[in-house]
């Protein structure tokens, strides 16, 4: 798991239309990633939407947005463009950058214990470390901690 003033592990993963994205390619912006449990969830919904509509102050940093989840392609397709949601939303259903990066684990949900995403954020500067991030964390402060994270110190 990625620490931050850690170089964040890099990964491969396709995004929602199946083109794959690289994060070593993103190197010279900043990136946020942020986990989340499952496509069109309350929770999701919310921390999803908050990202879009705080994306134009994210471009402002110059930086990069992707949402990351164990959804198919096909249900982060359709999430996107029901929610219109302007950053890519990446497919790991095999949950392999997830758990390198202390993202997958076993959770309860409605007397149910299984595994899955932990809704989580990082973000990544220029030269590729992790500058801010944290496992476990609630919709709203993902998307507060990662736009201080990114935005210029007044």
């Amino acid at each position: 798991m990625p620490k931050i003033g850690d170089v964040a592990p890099d990964f491969e993963l396709p995004n929602q239309d199946g083109k794959l994205i690289n994060l070593s390619d993103l190197r010279g912006h900043k990136v946020i990633l942020f986990a989340f449990p499952k496509a069109d969830t309350p929770g999701c919904n919310a921390q999803a939407c908050r990202f879009r509509d705080q994306f134009p102050q994210i471009q402002t940093a110059d930086a990069i947005v992707f949402g990351i989840s164990a959804d198919t392609q096909d249900d982060l397709k359709t999430w996107k463009a029901a929610y219109n949601l302007p950053y890519d939303l990446l497919s790991d259903t095999d949950h392999t950058m997830l758990a390198a990066w202390g993202a997958w684990d076993t959770v309860s949900f409605k007397n149910r214990t299984f595994d899955a995403p932990v809704r989580s954020y990082w973000v990544i500067d220029e030269d590729g470390t992790v500058i801010a991030g944290q496992v476990r964390i609630t919709p709203d402060e993902s998307v507060k901690q990662a736009l201080a994270a990114v935005s210029p110190s007044s």
